[in-house]
Order: structure tokens, then C-alpha cells, then sequence
């Protein structure tokens, strides 16, 4: 699935689904869940309850890793979907976020047990950005279940930086969601 998203301060979230293929099951109870999901969290202000802080957080400090970073373990103060029980990794010069790799604190349903995750960030345009998730999720009944989602940009704060194209032509109607 390819989908354009914006986020701003006055309109919060959107996206439109911009091509898809495969499951139709998947594409809706998965991937456009996942997007509903986001919209959700961006129009209750809630990404803060995820943020890296002494508030939801203790850490640990690691030492170097051999690419360079450095490595902390974090755990989370409460069982939340939004917190990961594992580590992040650092720039060592300024402490800028580069991964963060772990399990959800709390399954985010009776059918989805233990997710593991891996995010990976990169500063553009002075913002640090995600620029890849994956997800492996063990689902009663399916199984194992792997999830893997990347970010091109075109803005960030209304500066250029890119010019993604979708992966694929447009398969099925194009779906649009306004901010709720």
C-alpha cells in the first residue's frame, strides 16, 4: 500500500491511499488500521505519552555499539502500546535518536501477543524524522506476522527535501481519510 500523509499543527493528521495491492483483509485490518490508528493518537494529542522522558521512561545506559552509537536501555514506567520495553541507540556527539528496538510494554490486543520493533530516525531539515518501522507481531491463530513500513519525504516544515513516487500503480479506488 502507498499512501500520501501530512501532518500540521491546525488540520492534525491525514492521508489518501494512493495505490494498493495484495489482501484486501490485510490492507484494511492491518495497514489502513494502522493509519486510522495514527490519525487517532494525532487528533487526541497523545504522542506525547510515548515520548522519550524520565516521565515514561527509566534508562540505562549501555556503553558504544560497533557502528558507532551509543546504547541505552530504556523501561517503560507502565504497560502502554505506545512504549517499547528494549533499547534506543545515539549519536554519541549530540544524543540524537537513531533506532529504537524492542517490544511493546503492552499487546495491543487479545489476538496480537508480543511485538517486537525496530524504528530508525533521521534528521532532515532540522527535524528528526522516522524513516523505517518493522514490526513482528505473533497473532493467535496466524502466527508469526511481519510488518514493514518506510517514509519518503516531500516537505518537512514547508522546505523541499524530496520527491517520492508511489511503488506501484494504483490497483483498487483511491481512499481518502479526513482528520476525525
Amino acid at each position: 500500500m502507498d499512501a500520501w500523509t501530512e501532518f500540521d499543527q491546525a488540520q492534525g493528521f491525514r492521508f489518501e491511499v494512493i495505490g494498493q495491492g495484495g489482501s484486501g483483509y490485510i490492507r484494511k485490518n492491518v495497514l489502513l488500521a494502522a493509519l486510522d490508528g495514527e490519525q487517532k493518537l494525532w487528533a487526541a494529542r497523545e504522542p506525547q505519552r510515548a515520548s522519550l522522558t524520565t516521565e515514561n521512561y527509566s534508562f540505562q545506559s549501555g556503553g558504544p555499539t560497533p557502528d558507532g552509537l551509543e546504547w541505552l536501555g530504556v523501561k517503560p514506567k507502565r504497560k502502554d502500546v505506545l512504549l517499547v520495553d528494549g533499547s534506543i541507540f545515539v549519536e554519541p556527539d549530540d544524543g540524537e535518536l537513531a533506532r529504537i528496538e524492542g517490544r511493546l510494554s503492552k499487546a495491543p490486543s487479545f489476538w496480537t501477543r508480543r511485538v517486537e520493533i525496530v524504528r530508525q530516525y533521521r534528521r532532515m531539515c532540522g527535524v528528526r524524522v522516522p524513516v523505517s518501522v518493522e514490526s513482528v507481531a505473533h497473532v493467535l491463530i496466524a502466527g508469526r506476522s511481519t510488518f514493514r513500513m518506510t517514509y519518503e519525504y516531500q516537505t518537512i516544515n514547508g522546505q523541499h527535501v524530496g520527491d517520492p513516487e508511489p511503488r506501484h500503480r494504483p490497483e483498487a479506488e483511491t481512499t481518502h481519510r479526513p482528520v476525525t
